[in-house]
């Protein structure tokens, strides 16, 4: 079964693969794509929390592949009154191809695809997000070549995007620094998973120093969703904003990456993300030729 659960579950070669796929698309125009690999075929897409990007994404996606999507809003399903997790899976098999999920928690993803027939991918949850991540690396090679060997920094909340690009760091061979507060740290799992398996990553408390001759420079919101609850998120995250204070240390080429939404003035400032050195709109883009790669891969199984 071809799940994406997170990118590090991938058979080895697959998100290179997608990458290339997803390029191969993006060359190829919109509109419906010549030979229509998903002609007939139905998405399921699921949202526990709201979405902007990778709703419209999917959903043009399965569109322009030739296929069709469906909006479920969790809370107006039968799984938002207590039917479980297994039986949903179980009954959506019956009548799509696949199935994507935006979950409030990883075990929500992880139920759901023990108990599916069709694949499952995972649109987020509170652990991961590897339909952004790959969308944030096409974009990066993009503008900057191949990201092996190069230096990512990360700087803000060790959230699931923080996580995702811990995965990537190894599974793309890149220098990866994360400057967090020690009250908001990336997985202590997934940095074991990494350090187990020889990936090149820093946890650092120095935004400075993690952007010390950066390619990239990454932030999120300081308050993710499901996160609410943080009391007094300016007092933790104040030294973590980014400003031209850290590009001034980073590569003459180094570009700014943000997930969206953002929030200017907490996280990064406006000069920042609607300067030059931005490339937030060319990564809010390639979700959907990265979506489209997926799709094709996990409902056809079809990769260039």
């Amino acid at each position: 079964m071809r799940h994406l659960i997170d990118i590090n579950s991938l058979d080895q070669g697959v998100p290179r693969k997608l990458l290339q796929t997803a390029k191969f698309y993006k060359s190829s125009g919109r509109g419906l794509l010549e030979g229509a690999p998903l002609l007939g075929r139905t998405l399921a897409m699921i949202f526990e929390k709201p979405s902007t990007r990778t709703r419209i994404s999917f959903e043009v996606a399965m569109t322009e592949l030739g296929g069709s999507a469906i909006y479920l809003d969790a809370k107006s399903m039968q799984m938002g009154r207590g039917e479980t997790i297994a039986d949903t899976a179980k009954v959506l098999g019956r009548y799509l191809d696949g199935i994507m999920i935006r979950a409030s928690r990883h075990e929500t993803l992880l139920e759901m695809a023990n108990h599916s027939e069709i694949p499952v991918i995972n649109g987020l949850t509170d652990i991961s997000h590897p339909c952004q991540i790959l969308a944030d690396i096409m974009t990066f090679e993009e503008k900057l070549g191949d990201i092996e060997n190069k230096i990512i920094s990360w700087v803000g909340d060790g959230n699931n995007m923080a996580n995702s690009w811990i995965h990537a760091s190894k599974i793309f061979n890149f220098k990866l620094r994360l400057a967090c507060p020690s009250l908001r740290l990336p997985n202590k799992n997934i940095i074991n998973w990494a350090k187990e398996n020889g990936a090149e990553i820093e946890i650092l408390d120095d935004p400075i120093e993690a952007c010390s001759d950066s390619n990239a420079i990454l932030t999120d919101t300081w308050v993710s969703m499901g996160d609410e609850k943080i009391i007094n998120p300016e007092e933790i995250f104040n030294n973590f904003r980014v400003s031209d204070k850290l590009f001034e240390v980073a590569s003459n080429d180094a570009i700014f990456m943000h997930c969206l939404p953002a929030h200017r003035g907490q996280e990064v400032t406006s000069e920042i993300i609607d300067g030059p050195k931005s490339v937030v709109w060319d990564e809010a883009e390639n979700r959907l030729h990265i979506q489209k790669a997926i799709l094709s891969w996990a409902i056809a199984d079809k990769l260039i």
